[in-house]
């Protein structure tokens, strides 16, 4: 009796061969998107930036021309340093405040989820609809800031003070020099402290509760528990957000385009509107290339060096 031949294809090699062409599958096909939507664009923006291209002619190669020039514009430097105004408010300003709701919020008080909402829904807007809004909270002769420094100034003078209403409306916070990048940067702080107090509410919710009764128990209250053991144990979340805040502050686009376009004479520029500016209004892409290396290579170092920062402290408590 003649027995079938046996097959000489192993079942776990298929089932190898099978997977492993699932595999190519799930991740060739994600690595390839990746690879043309930020792989190719980093590195095309990289040997852009060294050379002269408007989007039309053939790029040509002029070395370190575009970043020389760069640095001796009063625009780009005007930009440069705004966006380090803009840094320092942001990783201060709604980071406080942030902090300060998420602990009273963790507190349990009354309406405690309406407020929630209420301090996080400005970062459901998008930040075109947020620079509009803004845009006529500003506004000199019917903004609401005008309005209510206004009627203050009424106050006064019904109480004998020798103040005249109506300057309140001559008053323009996105059309003078002076107060044109600290209203743009207002706006989006109101946008951002929503954003970092649900951060630390998520933070909180994960301290170990044990911890902070023994804490009690030894005498820590008030100021100095929060100062010695609450703060200290939210350093993740902090972390978080400073990166965050950095981040947010280095790409700042949307509101100063539309609130200001950089005005009034660069009062408010920075550098995200200067490289888009420069790049479709002025057709020179190799230089708004070099303004993006710029602009990456800030990031890079201020999330670098908090990182580090954060490292060593970490390694210290051990």
């Amino acid at each position: 009796m003649q027995t079938a031949p046996r097959s000489s294809r192993n079942p776990k090699r298929a089932t190898s061969l099978y997977q492993a062409r699932w595999l190519v599958v799930f991740l060739g096909l994600p690595l390839l998107l990746y690879s043309v939507w930020v792989i190719y664009p980093f590195v095309r923006t990289f040997t852009l930036a060294f050379a002269s291209y408007d989007g039309l002619s053939p790029a040509q190669w002029i070395g370190w021309q575009n970043f020389r020039e760069m640095f001796q514009t009063e625009a780009f430097r005007l930009a440069l340093w705004h966006n380090l105004i803009w840094i320092l408010i942001f990783i201060t300003v709604p980071t406080s405040a942030g902090l300060g709701l998420a602990m009273v919020l963790n507190q349990g008080v009354r309406f405690d989820r309406f407020l929630k909402i209420a301090y996080y829904l400005p970062l459901v807007l998008a930040p075109v609809v947020t620079a509009m809004v803004w845009g006529w909270i500003y506004h000199p002769q019917q903004g609401l800031v005008n309005t209510v420094i206004a009627g203050f100034l009424g106050v006064l003078k019904t109480l004998g003070f020798n103040v005249n209403p109506e300057d309140a409306r001559n008053i323009g916070w996105l059309g003078d020099p002076k107060l044109a990048l600290l209203s743009v940067i207002g706006a989006a702080v109101w946008r951002q402290v929503g954003y970092v107090m649900v951060l630390y509410l998520a933070g909180l919710k994960t301290l170990d509760a044990e911890v902070l009764e023994a804490a009690r128990v030894d005498g820590a209250e008030g100021f100095n528990l929060f100062r010695y053991m609450i703060f200290p144990m939210l350093a993740p979340v902090t972390t978080v957000v400073v990166v965050i805040s950095i981040v947010d502050s280095l790409r700042s686009f949307d509101l100063v385009n539309v609130m200001t376009n950089g005005g009034p004479f660069n009062s408010s520029e920075v550098l995200a509107n200067y490289m888009v500016k420069t790049a479709f209004h002025d057709y020179r892409q190799g230089y708004a290339a070099a303004v993006a290396v710029i602009l990456f290579l800030i990031t890079f170092v201020f999330t670098l060096i908090y990182l580090r920062q954060v490292m060593r402290q970490e390694e210290r408590n051990l």
